[in-house]
């Protein structure tokens, strides 16, 4: 079956197949929604479907490559938008089922919704995300929790969960991720995908209505099986934007980053990142990936991180900026008459009600005392890149959680004695939110047949360096065997939570 001929092939093949006339769009799209209409039922990855107009824009794909007009670099490659923060007009946008808004109509572009249909992709539908993104798995009580296709007991994280799950099980070769705290990242250790979090003002970012978004560097992102695809994303996805008003205008070759080198660089290895308790068999595997850039010429030094604060601080911290960062929205949807925590407490999560009330009463003091915290992230974390050239650390903390009832999924609340935040304390990627540094998540092998996720950090705008040693390890320690997982999984749909 075509289905199962392209379930993982990567994006660019895909497209210069279609080029080449090997099969056409149209062949393409429905082989792909046929597979989602099989598989997915027992994953809860997609929470909306544009199958229609996704035919329709396959047809047109098409016709163009008929009339010998130009075609983009994704012409004809089926790709998603995730629930929270992805954006296309005409499609429901719910913010991670946020139930007051299950009929909402977007009538907005996110960045990669316009830029990646300007390249000629096929976008099928939405992906699900938890409630406001405001955990590290994908649950909400609307459409439920996402599985894991390496196990259907457990959480393929978040918050870009259904993506990351879509991808892994091959019913998508690329899709979009957004990320404010690991959002791209998290999910991509926990489904065994290249997870791509582009330095602060890459990726323009085009919501409203608060378009300075100051809390956070948050930023969209791609989920690819591949390092290649994900540098073909970046080229796709970066490049200025006036809408943006911390957007760059450099223009950078990320395809060129493939071909370099690491021989002689200088690589910091953190194995807890100064400040979190790290799962044995987690740990054991990140500290065995990273010998990969010693066999390829690298200087890799384990180092002491400098955190001046406990990890309960920094999550509580992130929860602070994250719930503050959605006051704009909250306020944006009072003006249409809805107001969530006066009317529809119900539909939120006891984390979300909590925190946009201490959001709502937060003083400026208190506010500038978190900039100060971010500050010294920054600092500790650039006083690491004088040294050296990358950082390396775990992605997450341990291994995928199970999933819980519904809308209540949660991450571990303890790891080796130490109690965490079981919502967010258990992810090493937000520090790289605070301070805007590119990073990636990149599958560093399996513990327990689960796929465990290293953490890559650049310098400051150094996305090319991250390509560059991602792509160095892939070559060495390729991991696409690690999918047979996902393809023989069973495909009934678990016992209802």
């Amino acid at each position: 079956m075509l289905s199962d001929q392209l379930a993982y092939m990567s994006a660019k093949e895909m497209a210069l197949r279609i080029k080449n006339r090997d099969f056409s769009a149209v062949e393409v799209t429905n082989a792909f929604i046929r597979r989602i209409e099989e598989r997915d039922p027992s994953l809860n990855s997609f929470v909306y479907s544009g199958f229609e107009e996704a035919r329709e824009n396959a047809r047109k794909a098409d016709l163009a490559l008929l009339a010998g007009e130009e075609t983009g670099v994704f012409h004809g490659v089926p790709s998603a938008l995730k629930d929270l923060f992805g954006a296309k007009p005409g499609w429901i946008s719910t913010f991670g089922g946020l139930a007051p808004l299950k009929q909402h109509i977007a009538d907005n572009y996110c960045a990669y919704g316009e830029r990646y249909e300007k390249a000629g992709g096929i976008l099928l539908g939405k992906t699900n995300s938890p409630l406001l993104g405001a955990r590290g798995l994908t649950d909400n009580y609307l459409f439920g929790p996402t599985r894991n296709p390496f196990d259907l007991s457990r959480n393929p994280g978040g918050s870009s969960g259904g993506a990351a799950a879509a991808v892994a099980d091959g019913l998508l070769p690329i899709a979009q991720g957004s990320d404010s705290g690991g959002s791209t990242r998290i999910p991509a250790a926990w489904c065994g995908l290249y997870g791509f979090k582009p330095a602060g003002g890459r990726v323009p970012f085009l919501g409203r209505p608060d378009g300075f978004r100051t809390f956070i560097f948050s930023t969209e992102g791609t989920l690819t099986r591949n390092v290649e695809d994900a540098a073909l994303g970046l080229s796709v996805l970066t490049g200025y934007d006036d809408r943006d008003p911390y957007c760059v205008e450099e223009k950078v070759d990320f395809m060129s980053a493939l071909k370099g080198s690491v021989k002689g660089k200088r690589i910091a290895y953190s194995p807890d990142f100064g400040a979190f308790p790290v799962d044995v068999k987690v740990a054991e595997t990140v500290a065995e990936a990273v010998k990969v850039f010693e066999q390829a010429g690298a200087i890799v030094e384990k180092i002491d991180l400098d955190i001046p604060y406990h990890q309960s601080e920094l999550s509580d911290l992130l929860t602070r900026i994250l719930m503050r960062a959605y006051i704009p929205f909250f306020e944006s949807l009072k003006l249409k008459g809805i107001d969530l925590l006066k009317d529809h407490r119900n539909d939120l999560t006891p984390m979300i009600i909590e925190g946009m009330e201490s959001a709502y009463q937060m003083d400026l003091h208190n506010v500038n005392r978190d900039q100060v915290m971010r500050t010294a992230m920054y600092d500790a974390i650039q006083q690491v890149f004088k040294h050296y050239d990358l950082l390396i650390t775990p992605t997450v903390a341990s291994l995928p959680a199970l999933n819980g009832t519904r809308g209540n999924s949660m991450g571990p609340s303890q790891i080796n004695g130490e109690n965490i935040d079981p919502s967010l304390g258990w992810c090493l990627t937000y520090f790289t939110n605070f301070t805007g540094h590119p990073s990636a998540s990149i599958p560093a092998g399996l513990a327990d047949n689960l796929p465990v996720g290293m953490q890559i950090i650049g310098k400051r705008y150094g996305d090319t360096d991250v390509l560059t040693a991602s792509a160095v390890f892939e070559q060495l320690k390729p991991w696409q065997h690690i999918y047979e997982i996902c393809k023989n999984r069973p495909l009934g749909i678990p016992q209802a939570n």
